[in-house]
């Protein structure tokens, strides 16, 4: 097939997928009117093959023209192009994650960290993923239950994905995964473990592809954002949208052909660490356009509102700044430092990748704080749409909210920041700053676990005549 147009994956998000929003069935993901917007923010994957093929595209002698997105990093170079793609669609997509990211990921964990016929039958799912330019979520976060106890020990046994049957040409899975990023509005799912686990765990080890309207498959989408919105008041967010979801497997069989592990627990901790390796590495490129809209919006709020020349302005804005850019430099160093993984796969630093995750996520709610605080109350107390539509209502809103610059310019710039900090998609931002790709905890464990001490130890030894 090659490489699909935006309409081309649109169409082919029509089947029988089972989706379920605020309470209803979904007929059409695409033109809902409340998930449409999600369907063209994910699009816009699509539609940078066609302006930017020199960042986007991919050429192979047996497979001719692919998605960049899916080109197996094999070098440090390889890693820093495809950090350059992720930052530039996620620009295109207002600071936030658009959709071939995640599912990439996945299968350069699957290729890099599978074993015998898991590990080939991730390659013909790769090929076939390149051929047919699909588009992949990524299930690997279970519901998980009662937090202290493993998946083998749970009340509920399908708190966590097991595998319940299986047979010469099938297994059969039950449980439930969230968190599921794009799953309404991909081609395929890839189910990958959550986490490492114990021989008492065998039948949740398990990572397999399926179609979205595989039978047994049903997707609850969360109503986060819900509602329509203009985009005077909102943006941000009646422009760009993921659907997140509660995604149940409620017995689904699995062609053995798209089975990647299956009951060998000693491979689900590796697998699950694979895929975060690359998956980090995705969330620091895809938050720097994130970065530059925060400092952005500092700067443009605090001229609009007279503030700008303020000893307490410029100290605020340059912690900004110095934040901004050590995510950056953190995460072009991840790749300066990539290092060649299991079957010629490389990988990004897991140092550097954690280090500029974790340095994004502690200080994102500062960041976003200082912005309420260089906007003031306008983000609550300002005018809606209908009001600046009224011609009446707008002459009065101009010569009463004027400061430094016109009404207009100031109320568009409070509402950006209002969109991004105080209202609904502000509370996502948050909570993604927080525990998308991973818990500040965990972060701080990859980062120890990362750093080797051997010679920082061996050098205070020589010094001190240990």
């Amino acid at each position: 097939m090659g490489l699909r147009t935006p309409v081309q994956y649109r169409d082919g998000l029509r089947d029988g997928r089972r989706v379920f929003y605020r309470g209803a069935t979904v007929d059409d993901v695409v033109t809902h009117p409340e998930l449409s917007p999600a369907v063209d923010h994910s699009a816009l994957c699509y539609s940078i093959a066609q302006d930017r093929p020199d960042l986007a595209v991919r050429t192979d002698d047996a497979v001719g023209d692919y998605s960049a997105f899916y080109h197996l990093p094999v070098s440090p170079a390889d890693l820093r192009e495809r950090g350059a793609l992720i930052e530039e669609v996620s620009r295109r997509g207002a600071g936030t994650i658009v959709l071939k990211e995640v599912g990439s990921d996945a299968l350069f964990a699957l290729l890099r960290a599978g074993d015998g016929e898991g590990l080939e039958a991730a390659r013909a799912f790769y090929r076939r993923v390149l051929d047919e330019d699909l588009a992949l979520a990524v299930a690997q976060t279970d519901v998980k239950g009662h937090r202290a106890l493993g998946p083998s020990q749970q009340a509920d046994p399908d708190l966590y994905l097991r595998v319940v049957d299986s047979d010469a040409e099938s297994i059969t899975v039950r449980g439930a995964k969230t968190h599921t990023s794009f799953s309404a509005n991909a081609d395929e799912l890839v189910v990958l473990p959550t986490r490492a686990m114990g021989p008492a765990d065998l039948d949740y080890a398990v990572s397999f592809a399926v179609p979205i309207d595989t039978p047994g498959l049903s997707l609850y989408v969360s109503p986060y954002a819900a509602g329509e919105r203009d985009a005077f008041s909102f943006p941000l967010s009646s422009k760009h949208k993921l659907l997140e979801s509660l995604t149940v497997f409620d017995d689904v069989r699995v062609p053995r052909d798209r089975v990647f592990l299956e009951r060998r627990p000693e491979l689900a901790g590796p697998l699950a660490l694979a895929f975060v390796d690359y998956h980090r590495f995705t969330a620091v490129n895809y938050k720097l356009p994130l970065l530059d809209i925060i400092v952005g919006a500092a700067h443009l709020v605090a001229e609009a509102n007279g503030i700008e020349r303020a000893g307490h302005v410029r100290d605020k804005i340059a912690r900004l700044i110095a934040w901004a850019e050590t995510v950056r430099g953190l995460a072009e160093l991840s790749a300066l430092r990539a290092r060649e993984g299991a079957q010629g796969v490389w990988l990004p630093d897991p140092l550097a990748v954690n280090m500029a995750k974790y340095t994004f996520a502690h200080g994102f709610h500062e960041a976003t704080a200082t912005l309420v605080d260089l906007a003031g109350g306008l983000l609550a107390t300002g005018p809606g749409h209908e009001d600046w539509e009224n011609p009446q209502i707008r002459a009065v809103l101009e010569k009463y909210y004027a400061a430094a610059v016109p009404a207009e310019q100031r109320l568009r710039i409070l509402n950006f920041i209002g969109d991004l900090t105080a209202r609904d998609y502000g509370g996502y931002q948050s909570v993604l700053a927080t525990h998308a790709e991973g818990s500040l905890e965990a972060e701080k464990m990859q980062i120890a676990r990362s750093y080797d001490p051997a010679a920082a130890t061996g050098y205070v030894r020589r010094l001190a005549g240990l």
